[in-house]
């Protein structure tokens, strides 16, 4: 049972190293801009550069927020498989805890609430992971 320990920090070990690959990917495929560009809305000429360049002008819809860094392909492909990873270890790790609980005769309500908390938001995790929202781009005139 011991071996079991590794699966919570296997699970934050794989989550925070694929969203930081999912962030990678959007940068180097401009699709986001990077981090360290504070100066949003401010770093933008009147003419703006040609698209798919780099992004040196930075506006609010390039911000690299979570949900921003896994809509477009091929860092979606990625987000969608690490979200469903999660998902499956979150719950597999809220039904162990559960059932290690049963296990020492503890029945309480605190336990179920948290299974179904926990399942819950693993069914969420597999909704934001597989249904992420293209925006819509400007059309040309």
């Amino acid at each position: 049972m011991t071996a079991w320990i590794l699966l919570p920090v296997s699970l934050s070990a794989f989550s925070i190293t694929g969203i930081w690959t999912v962030y990678a990917m959007a940068v180097m495929n401009h699709h986001v801009c990077p981090v360290e560009n504070w100066s949003y809305n401010e770093s933008c000429p009147p003419d703006p550069a040609e698209q798919g360049g780099p992004k040196t002008c930075c506006t609010l819809d390039n911000v690299p927020l979570i949900s921003k860094c896994g809509s477009y392909p091929p860092e979606s492909c990625l987000f969608s498989l690490i979200g469903n990873m999660g998902a499956f270890m979150v719950a597999l790790i809220c039904l162990l805890r559960y059932g290690q609980l049963l296990e020492q005769s503890r029945h309480s309500w605190v336990n179920t609430t948290a299974l179904i908390s926990g399942c819950t938001n693993a069914a969420g995790l597999l909704v934001v992971g597989n249904f992420q929202v293209l925006p819509l781009l400007p059309r040309k005139p």
